[in-house]
């Protein structure tokens, strides 16, 4: 697929210059060829999407446009001018990156956030009037109603995400990156941001859209580019793509290998069920799932960012005090879990994707966090045994292959991989009935995540029932009996061990439906 030359439906001859221009770009991290000479253009007046699989290298070229990762090797210009330093360098040049995690301050009003770090003054004076008048004109720009005084916490989702954009243009930045804007809102709110694209377009700003709705893109963007194995491997203008070229330039051709045969099918059936579920809800978040998840069973969550994966799994673990719904273990029903003690009590738990903030305690030593789960097991009557301790932290990590001799090393000293096998030893210590798993092989190499695969297959084996999430979809095929397929907190659809693959999974994601036939798998 050629690059395409004609110009970009939004833009007219005079706005046709190029914004951005990115070339050779070339980006390692230790084991992993993030990007590899990768070119890219933006065109003012125009919004561009960038779309491919989860890591097909799209964050970390925004990060490098952004000047958030230093390429190796390759050049980003600004309106024509060659870009170093860190993001605050870039946004001088202005450039802005509005993120899909957002990053206003919640204390403050909504007009101090726009105008954060750029205050307007009457003199040497900070002017509380002007800053409120400064702040109307760009809401009545952008056809919002938005009271400049409100604190930012208890804006809605989707006007915190436009404060964002008000920032950005408030500094005069014309060239915005929006990395997943939409995964959190709604329809309603989705449509707003849209419009509100459209009439930054018009205004002659450049627009890097990312995100994996496929809709979205060819309804939004003048242009459309796809990324996969960290190479740009097509760009065209948005008339010549489907949802279904899209797909087949984000697969490529690497469905090659038939799904690994199942180690065994035990069906979920009522005699059978560790879990069952009935019309969870999470406000704004989840809508009317049931499930039943079998005995023994490994059931993958696919989706996309923004489809409620992580939200369903903090649902089940007692972390959402907002879920609501029927919950069965065991074939008896229990209360929904509101904290996360009493979800333990029912014998589920959760290994969260956050390792940082939420899977490890940073100072205590490597040793000490896998006993936090089950500290009687280490236990002499009522002092802890360090030497039972370290010896019971081996052994659940030994599989994991985790080097023992660093077992009294704090966690945080420890590289990403290392500190994931730390949140899943955890709970291979505790042996729950059932297991959560959020993105559970992040952050780990190769042969570790083949060693982690067998860890999970041998833990259904003897009987624990587990739930895993990953980003990574090849993931889920290689580890899944079955695969519920989410969009926007709904489940759409379910994908069967024999002739599971990417594709039928991407296929439900993206709203194809699903053509059922047995296929390969990546």
């Amino acid at each position: 697929m050629p690059e395409a030359s004609s110009e970009p439906v939004g833009a007219t001859a005079a706005t046709a210059s190029l914004a951005l221009r990115a070339r050779g770009i070339h980006k390692a991290f230790p084991g992993v060829r993030a990007l590899h000479d990768v070119d890219f253009d933006l065109r003012a007046g125009e919004v561009h999407g960038l779309v491919g699989q989860n890591g097909a290298g799209k964050s970390t070229l925004v990060k490098v446009i952004a000047g958030a990762d230093e390429a190796d090797a390759g050049v980003v210009e600004a309106f024509g001018r060659a870009q170093h330093g860190d993001p605050r360098a870039r946004r001088r040049a202005g450039i802005a990156t509005i993120h899909q995690d957002r990053t206003i301050v919640p204390e403050l009003s909504a007009a101090a956030n726009v105008f954060l770090g750029r205050p307007q003054r009457r003199g040497a004076l900070v002017s509380r009037s002007g800053t409120q008048r400064a702040f109307r004109r760009l809401t009545a720009r952008l056809g919002l109603t938005i009271d400049p005084d409100v604190r930012a916490a208890s804006l809605s989702v989707a006007n915190q995400q436009m404060l964002e954009i008000m920032r950005a243009l408030a500094a005069d930045h014309r060239i915005l990156i929006m990395d997943e804007p939409a995964a959190s809102l709604g329809p309603a709110e989705r449509e707003r941001l849209s419009a509100t694209i459209r009439g930054l377009r018009d205004a002659g700003v450049a627009t890097v859209y990312v995100s994996h709705d496929l809709d979205e893109v060819l309804a939004l963007c003048d242009r459309v580019s796809v990324m996969r194995d960290g190479e740009l491997v097509a760009t065209e203008p948005v008339a010549g793509w489907t949802k279904e070229r899209l797909v087949t330039a984000m697969l490529g051709h690497v469905l090659a290998n038939p799904p690994p045969a199942a180690r065994r099918r035990l069906a979920p059936a009522e005699e059978h069920a560790a879990l069952r579920v009935e019309g969870l809800s999470v406000p704004g978040v989840l809508d009317d799932i049931s499930f039943t998840l079998g005995r023994g069973e490994i059931l993958g969550l696919g989706g996309l960012v923004g489809s409620g994966r992580t939200e369903l799994l903090r649902a089940l673990a007692g972390a959402d005090g907002d879920a609501h719904g029927r919950l069965f273990v065991n074939g008896h029903q229990r209360p929904w879990p509101r904290t996360v003690r009493s979800a333990l009590a029912l014998g589920i738990a959760l290994a969260p994707e956050d390792r940082h903030s939420q899977g490890l305690v940073a100072s205590m030593n490597a040793g000490a966090n896998v006993a936090l789960t089950d500290m009687g097991a280490v236990a002499s009557g009522p002092v802890l045994a360090e030497r039972s301790r370290l010896r019971r932290a081996a052994e659940v990590l030994r599989p994991l292959a985790f080097d023992a001799t660093r077992l009294r090393e704090p966690a945080g000293s420890f590289s990403g991989g290392n500190q994931q096998k730390l949140v899943v030893g955890k709970w291979l210590h505790r042996r729950p009935d059932v297991l959560l798993m959020d993105e559970f092989l992040r952050g780990i190499d190769v042969g570790a995540k083949a060693e982690m695969l067998a860890v999970v297959t041998r833990l259904a084996a003897d009987g624990m029932s587990v739930i895993v999430v990953s980003s990574e979809l090849e993931e889920l095929v290689d580890a899944a009996d079955r695969v519920l397929v989410l969009t926007r907190g709904r489940v759409v659809g379910e994908v069967e061990r024999p002739g599971a693959s990417v594709e039928r999974i991407l296929r439900l994601a993206f709203g194809l439906g699903d053509r059922g036939e047995p296929g390969p798998a990546t």
